[in-house]
């Protein structure tokens, strides 16, 4: 039964402000995206509503103000009217509005989602993508509507992710497949994208010519006879021609800090988002200039309110008397008791993300890490959030996560956004690097834990083959060591009070389940056994002494209380009976050196020696 103090523990949490954004500058306003160019106006999307300016910047006028979204807008040929997608009636149609404002139309009325994609050269209609008659609904193709409303027609292209038509209407350029380099940068793989010249009377197709190595090109856009586009082809985005006659490719721009992320075309100009403004390109002079535009929205959601529930909470931990835990609750540390007293703030940063937090050994303090510098960094504080608050720059990748004490109090260690792990002297502030993880999958599944004397870390790393690998580091040598083999996937190890023993978690059967990208593996199961080792006895893999019969396995998807009584008795026998296959075992005993005498070091953190292994 949940105590009176953990009611109103949850009481607290519950409600608590949410923090002030940063202010807008109203008059230079950034992260203006998916812009569009008449001979009058830009056009752009800020905060799901569209905007428009004119040519030279300056005080935008909201076009929409609809709570659904509103994306890619387009104006027509004469530059009366625009063209967008929108979620007005919760599906994403398209829409056309006049520029002087009014009330939008709608044009298309199926459930697909029908993205803008411009207008015909006449501009009579509105060109669009729509998945309406793809059956994975994996492709889109090309459509067009009439700009006064009718049925919808079908473009002779098997499938297109953008596409705009050349000025005489003749041709068509698209791209035929979706950004797979918006989720991987750099992306070359088979999917990079490319575009074509589609020829609308003889059904001929042109590529635009790619480097050997592939690259993305994308935003096709023409301009006379000339086609213009974005393209990664020589590191970030930036805006290129392609001229079909002499085949000839010009870079235009040379933006280095951060890629061009979309552009369009339109009155002999062409406008594109870099770095959260918009920029006017003049084909003519070629040459670029940023706009200031001041956009004054009232932005509802970044003032500051009440968040209610508990699903706020992203990290916690427990003190060591088990009094108070301490949350991390919308970027804020918090701090409840578990019976008696109030809960208690510790941070109240608003406009700051605190995160994870942990409890020091004496109970006296917490740690977590900050963004108050405008980089994350390592914040140790009086728990009942009075008094100094330590900074400790950590100069790894940033994002760290799963921070660990150690016991004596005096050191942290923890891993970053490139899964590297690090440890941190506090009475110093130095850094020392662990361990680099190998492979970056999509799950970070390194591990780490102290010894009791603090002089050692087990941590886990992956191998070549994605297996799991045990390794001891010594904070003495600045060295580590594997203590099993890489053939069997290991994981959890943590020392025993005593610091002579570890206890892991093994499998022989994880190959399959930890081949994450393969969907093969989706009905399989990965099973554990649990053993005690001492730190100097590296686990190899043998012959017949772990096989399917041994009945000390459990089940590593939430099985693991089915079987914790065969998990006690485990804990005193010597090893499985089964009989055949392939496992772990028990290996001879050996004499490793000691520390700076050469060889291996296989010393526990409390001096220990030794060899034996023993399956829990």
């Amino acid at each position: 039964m949940r105590s009176p103090g953990f009611l109103r523990a949850a009481g607290f949490l519950a409600v608590l402000m949410a923090a002030p954004a940063v202010a807008v500058d109203v008059h230079d306003t950034r992260m203006l995206a998916q812009p569009a160019v008449s001979a009058e106006y830009v056009a752009f999307v800020y905060a799901g509503d569209i905007w428009i300016v004119g040519l030279e910047g300056g005080p935008a006028r909201r076009l929409t103000s609809h709570p659904g979204e509103e994306s890619r807008p387009r104006f027509s040929p004469d530059g009366r009217l625009l063209a967008f997608s929108a979620e007005y009636e919760g599906n994403t149609d398209v829409y056309v509005v006049p520029v002087e404002g009014g009330v939008p139309r709608r044009l298309t009325w199926h459930p697909g989602e029908d993205l803008v994609q411009g207008f015909t050269p006449d501009g009579t209609r509105v060109l669009f993508t729509s998945p309406r008659s793809v059956y994975t609904r994996r492709h889109l193709q090309l459509f067009t509507v009439p700009v006064e409303g009718g049925l919808v027609e079908k473009l002779p292209v098997p499938h297109a992710a953008k596409a705009t038509f050349a000025p005489d209407g003749a041709r068509l350029a698209y791209q035929p497949l979706y950004d797979a380099f918006r989720q991987w940068k750099n992306y070359r793989g088979g999917t990079a994208s490319r575009l074509w010249l589609f020829d609308l009377g003889t059904y001929a197709v042109e590529q635009v010519p790619q480097p050997p190595g592939r690259c993305n090109d994308t935003d096709p856009m023409w301009i006379g006879d000339t086609l213009y586009f974005l393209s990664d082809r020589d590191g970030e985005f930036n805006l290129y021609s392609f001229d079909s006659a002499s085949q000839r490719v010009q870079r235009l721009t040379a933006h280095e800090d951060f890629p061009i992320l979309a552009a369009s075309a339109g009155a002999g100009r062409i406008v594109y988002e870099q770095a959260g403004y918009l920029h006017l390109f003049d084909p003519a002079t070629g040459t670029a200039k940023r706009l200031v535009i001041g956009v004054a929205a009232d932005l509802p959601d970044t003032r500051p309110r009440f968040a209610k529930g508990v699903k706020w909470v992203r990290a916690a931990d427990i003190s060591p008397s088990g009094a108070r835990a301490v949350f991390e609750l919308r970027g804020e540390i918090v701090t409840v008791p578990a019976a008696k007293g109030d809960p208690r703030v510790v941070t109240n940063t608003p406009g700051v993300h605190e995160r994870s937090p942990v409890w020091s050994p004496d109970g006296t303090r917490l740690a977590y890490f900050s963004d108050a510098s405008g980089e994350y960094e390592l914040h140790v504080a009086p728990q009942d959030g009075k008094g100094e608050v330590k900074h400790y720059p950590l100069g790894g990748a940033g994002f760290y996560e799963r921070p660990r004490w150690s016991p004596d109090g005096q050191k942290l260690s923890f891993i970053d956004n490139s899964r590297s792990l690090y440890w941190i002297d506090l009475t110093t502030g130095k850094v020392r690097k662990v361990h680099s993880e190998v492979l970056y999958g999509p799950v970070n599944t390194m591990q780490h834990a102290w010894s009791p004397d603090s002089r050692w870390l087990a941590y886990t790393r992956l191998t070549p083959s994605y297996l799991q690998q045990v390794c001891l580091y010594s904070l003495t040598e600045d060295r580590s060591w594997p203590i099993t083999d890489g053939l069997a996937d290991v994981a959890e190890a943590v020392f025993d009070a005593s610091g002579k023993y570890l206890y892991l978690a093994a499998s022989t059967d994880a190959g399959p389940v930890r081949d994450w990208f393969s969907m093969s593996n989706a009905d399989m199961e990965m099973t554990n056994t649990l053993y005690l080792v001492p730190p100097g006895a590296p686990l190899r893999r043998g012959e017949g002494h772990q096989g399917r019969g041994s009945g000390n396995r459990c089940r590593s998807q939430g099985r693991q209380g089915q079987r914790q009584g065969q998990g006690r008795q485990a804990l005193h026998s010597r090893e499985g009976r089964g009989q055949g296959g392939s496992g772990l075992r028990r290996p001879r005993p050996a004499h490793p050196s000691p520390p700076g005498k050469g060889g291996p070091v296989h010393r526990s953190a409390a001096g220990c020696q030794g060899s034996a292994l023993l399956p829990a």
